[in-house]
C-alpha cells in the first residue's frame, strides 16, 4: 500500500472511524503549498481525469516516495534556476545572457539622453515657434541653433534665460486695431 491511501479513509482513521471502502492510487504529485502551517501537494489520481486532481494535506498520504521524488525534482529545479540567474567566476557569458542584459543597459543610456531636453541639453535657443498650456504652465515650444528637434520649455525658464526671444516672440504675435470711425466716435461724444 505504498502509492495508496484516500483522503476520506485517512480522515476517517483519524477520527477512530471504519475506512471508506474506495481507495484511491496517486498518480504523481503535481504542486505544493501550504496552507495555515500544514503542507497540502496538489496530487494527479491514477485512473482518473486532470479535472478530479484535488489538494490534500501531507498528513492523509501514504506515499513516501513520489513526495521524496517531487520534493528532490523541486529542489533540484530551484538550483538550477539560482545557477542561471547568478553568474558565477569563470562561467562564459551566452548569448542569452547578453541579450538579457543588453536590454537594461540601452534603456539606461536612452533614459538619460531622453531626460535632458530644453535648455539642459546645453544648445542656444534660436526662437520660440508656439506656446501651449501644459498642466497649468505656460511652455514655450523652442527651436534651438544647430539642432533639428525642438522642445518644450517652461516660460518662466526662457524668461529668464532668452527674454528677448521671449519679447520678440510676443511682438511678433501683437495685433493693432485701428479704428477707421475715429470722427465718427468723436461725434458721438459730443
Amino acid at each position: 500500500m505504498s502509492n495508496k491511501k484516500t483522503a476520506a479513509a485517512a480522515a476517517a482513521s483519524a477520527k477512530n472511524e471504519t475506512p471508506v471502502e474506495d481507495e484511491f492510487s496517486v498518480e504523481k504529485i503535481l504542486d505544493r503549498r501550504v496552507v495555515n502551517g500544514k503542507v497540502e501537494y496538489f496530487l494527479k489520481w491514477k485512473g482518473y481525469s486532470n479535472e478530479d486532481n484535488t489538494w490534500e494535506p501531507e498528513e492523509n498520504l501514504d506515499c513516501p516516495d513520489l513526495i521524496q521524488a517531487f520534493e528532490d525534482a523541486r529542489k533540484k529545479g530551484k538550483e538550477s534556476k539560482d545557477e542561471s540567474t547568478s553568474r558565477k567566476p569563470g562561467r562564459k557569458s551566452t548569448a542569452a545572457d547578453d541579450a538579457a542584459k543588453a536590454p537594461a543597459a540601452k534603456r539606461k543610456s536612452t533614459a538619460s539622453e531622453d531626460k535632458k531636453i530644453g535648455f539642459d541639453r546645453g544648445l542656444e535657443p534660436e526662437e520660440i515657434l508656439g506656446a501651449t498650456d501644459h498642466n497649468g504652465q505656460l511652455m514655450f515650444l523652442m527651436k534651438w541653433k544647430d539642432a533639428a528637434n525642438a522642445d518644450l520649455v517652461p516660460a518662466k525658464q526662457a524668461n529668464v534665460k532668452c527674454p528677448q526671444i521671449v519679447i520678440k516672440f510676443y511682438e511678433s504675435r501683437l495685433t493693432w486695431q485701428t479704428s477707421e470711425k475715429k470722427n465718427d466716435a468723436k461725434d458721438d461724444y459730443a
